[in-house]
C-alpha cells in the first residue's frame, strides 16, 4: 500500500527504512532522503542528487560526499592502489621513475710492484695500528689517487702517490716535519737575524730540516706558529686567496661600543688597502680594557694592530691563538710540539690540498 511507514514496503512516498519510494526512508530508490536510496534524496549510499555520503549528487559540501562503495572511489579518486606504490610519480603504471644514472668513473690501477704496502704506510703516517689500517682498505674508506681501493695486497709510490683517508689527506712522506711552537715575546719571526736579537733559530736552529714559518708574529705578539719544511702547503697556509683564518686574543682599552664588532666586520681602510675581520667577539670587559677575540684571513705585517688602531682602540697585548684547525691550546711558551696525522690532513684540507 502506499503512503504507509512500513519498513520494506515497496510504495512510493513511503518514509520506511527499504522503501523504493520518494520518502525518507534509508534503502528506498526514491527521492527521499533515505541513506541508501538512489533517488534525489539526501541519503547516504545514494546515487542521486541527494546530499548522500557516498552518492554522486550534491551531497554534503557542494556534492562531495564521504565515499563508501561509490562517489569518489568509483571515479578513480579514492585510496591509492597499494599494488601501484613502485610507480609513483610515473605518470604510467608500465612507466616506472627511473633515477638518473651516474656517469662512471674510469679505474686506473694504482699498484706499484715496486712501492711499498698501503697499510704498512699508512700505520707509519700516524693513522692507526697495521690491523686498523687493513680494516679501513677493506671497508673502501682509503683512496689512492682518486681511486677507492679495498685489496690488501697493493703497493704504492709514497713520492708520486697521493692518498686520503675517508677524505683526509695523509702525508706519507715521513721527511716532512710539522711542529706547533708558542713564540715568546721578544722574538723575532725569523731563523736568522742580523741584528743578532733572539730568534726562532734559538729554539729550533738544532733541528736538521730547513723549517719555514707559516706567516710572521712580530717581536711584541706571542702565540701560534707553525714551523713546516712542507714549502707548498706553508705558501698556501699564509696566502689570502685560501682564506685559512687567523685568531688572535686582543687586550685594548676599554669600554668596548656596541657598534665596533658591526664596524669592523664592514671593513676598515688603511693605507695599503682595506680589511675586514670574518669574526668578532668580546671575550671579557673590566673597567678601563677588554679582552676580545678577532677572526682574519689577512696576513699583511701587523695588520690586526693598525686595524684596531684606526678605530681607537689601540692594542696592549695580543696572542695568536689558532691557525686554520691547530689551536694553541695550553703548549707552554717557547716549547714546541708536533702536528698528529689528523691536525696534518686538516691543514691539508684547510688548504685545498
Amino acid at each position: 500500500m502506499s503512503g504507509q511507514p512500513g519498513r520494506g514496503g515497496r510504495s512510493s512516498g513511503s518514509a520506511g527504512r527499504g522503501g523504493s519510494g520518494a520518502g525518507a526512508g534509508r534503502g528506498g530508490s526514491g527521492a527521499g532522503a533515505g541513506r541508501g536510496g538512489s533517488g534525489a534524496g539526501a541519503g547516504r549510499g545514494g546515487s542521486g542528487a541527494g546530499a548522500g555520503r557516498g552518492g554522486s549528487g550534491a551531497g554534503r559540501v557542494g556534492g562531495v560526499g564521504r565515499p563508501r562503495t561509490g562517489g569518489a572511489a568509483a571515479s578513480g579518486q579514492g585510496r591509492r592502489d597499494p599494488s601501484n606504490a613502485r610507480f609513483a610519480g610515473s605518470t604510467k603504471p608500465s612507466q616506472p621513475t627511473r633515477l638518473p644514472t651516474r656517469p662512471e668513473v674510469p679505474q686506473v690501477d694504482v699498484h706499484d710492484p715496486d712501492g711499498v704496502r698501503l697499510q704498512k704506510l699508512l700505520a707509519a703516517a700516524g693513522v692507526g695500528s697495521r690491523r686498523t689500517c687493513e680494516n679501513l682498505i677493506t671497508a673502501g674508506r682509503v683512496v689512492v689517487d682518486g681511486q677507492v681501493v679495498t685489496e690488501l695486497g697493493v703497493r704504492i709510490d709514497p713520492d708520486r702517490q697521493t692518498v686520503h683517508v675517508d677524505g683526509v689527506r695523509v702525508q706519507l712522506d715521513e721527511s716532512r716535519v710539522y711542529l706547533a711552537f708558542n713564540k715568546p715575546l721578544g722574538v723575532v719571526s725569523t731563523m736568522n737575524d742580523d741584528l743578532g736579537r733572539v730568534s726562532l733559530a734559538d729554539y729550533v736552529g738544532n733541528r736538521p730540516e730547513r723549517l719555514f714559518h707559516v706567516g710572521r708574529l712580530d717581536a711584541d705578539t706571542e702565540g701560534l706558529l707553525l714551523l713546516t719544511n712542507d714549502g707548498d702547503l706553508a705558501h698556501r697556509l699564509q696566502h689570502p686567496a685560501y682564506g685559512v683564518l687567523k685568531t688572535y686574543l686582543a687586550q685594548i682599552p676599554g669600554p668596548v661600543p656596541r657598534e665596533l664588532g658591526k664596524r669592523l666586520r664592514e671593513g676598515v681602510e688603511l693605507e695599503d688597502g682595506p680589511v675586514a675581520v670574518d669574526s668578532f667577539k668580546v671575550v671579557d670587559s673590566q673597567p678601563g680594557r677588554a679582552l676580545i677575540e678577532v677572526a682574519l684571513h689577512e696576513g699583511r705585517k701587523h695588520v690586526v694592530r693598525r686595524m684596531l688602531d684606526e678605530v681607537g682602540h689601540p692594542v696592549i697585548t695580543l696572542v695568536r691563538t689558532q691557525v686554520g684547525p691547530i689551536r694553541l691550546g695550553d703548549l707552554k711558551s717557547g716549547r714546541t710540539r708536533k702536528l698528529g696525522a689528523d691536525e696534518v690532513g686538516k691543514l691539508y684540507a684547510a688548504a685545498a690540498l
